[in-house]
């Protein structure tokens, strides 16, 4: 089962070859087989577990929100801008670079959360300063959203199946292609774009409201995948990369969930 999140695809995290004993997790043709095996080669790190990805989402959440809160407190306003846009360009290089070069530690994915965080922070404050009170209704929202989606995987209410998937990564690509084109009808001169994010407009409540809910199955996915992995025995330092896939699934619909809650706001 593949993913949305790059940090669940299937090739890209490998971790196979002779330092394993193993192909790569989630590749065509990969046996899951107990470590300690006939003809196995013993592992050089033990196998994650469920534990090690909640340890480690916990802290790349945390430094997401604690660089989050500083860029709120500490960056002035006349220097948002500048600072938002250098972040975001690090952002993308980090993402880049562990999902392309295929790394996950502790070291990138926590500096990846702190650029992101400090991205968000300034969002997140801007928001704030138009909306009053919207953030924090926001974060609920976002906390509600993990909640019920955890339960519907837990209770098997949606079953995760290779159609689900591909549904899911057909539903982003078109969200994606849509935002792209109502960015260049507005770098062309139409102020509103195509009216998907024109709070006058009821379809920018529904591209909201879908945006949520597909952020919502990427989160199954992400469930699933993990699952997958902690069954497979895929090695520890495979948790830093969930960890990654969880982080950025949690921040799509929390942007998603601020934004649909602004349009429910009169301008100050």
């Amino acid at each position: 089962m593949e993913s949305r999140n790059p940090a669940f695809r299937g090739n890209a995290f490998e971790f196979g070859g002779p330092r394993y004993g193993a192909q790569n997790y989630g590749a065509p043709g990969y046996q899951a087989q107990p470590y300690g095996a006939p003809g196995q080669a013993p592992p050089v790190t033990r196998p994650m577990t469920m534990d090690d990805v909640v340890v480690r989402g916990f802290l790349t959440l945390a430094a997401l929100v604690v660089a989050a809160a500083l860029a709120w407190a500490i960056v002035p306003t006349r220097l948002a801008v500048p600072v938002l846009v250098v972040a975001l360009i690090a952002e993308i290089g980090i993402w880049a670079f562990i999902t392309f070069g295929r790394k996950a530690n502790a070291p990138l994915v926590l500096t990846f959360a702190a650029v992101y965080g400090v991205a968000v922070g300034i969002i997140s404050h801007t928001y704030n300063d138009i909306y009053h009170g919207v953030v924090f209704q926001a974060v609920i929202g976002t906390a509600l959203a993990f909640g019920a989606t955890l339960a519907v995987y837990t209770l098997r209410i949606v079953r995760v199946t290779p159609r689900f998937a591909k549904f899911t990564i057909a539903a982003a690509a078109a969200l994606i292609g849509l935002m792209i084109v109502n960015l260049l009808v507005q770098a062309f001169g139409g102020a509103d774009g195509i009216g998907i994010r024109d709070a006058s407009n009821p379809l920018a409540y529904v591209f909201s409201v879908v945006a949520i809910l597909v952020g919502c199955f990427f989160l199954l996915l992400d469930f699933d995948s993990v699952e997958q992995g902690v069954r497979s025995g895929a090695p520890e330092k495979f948790a830093w990369y969930c960890a990654f896939g969880l982080v950025l699934s949690l921040v799509w619909i929390y942007l998603e969930i601020l934004r649909l809650l602004s349009y429910f706001y009169g301008r100050d």
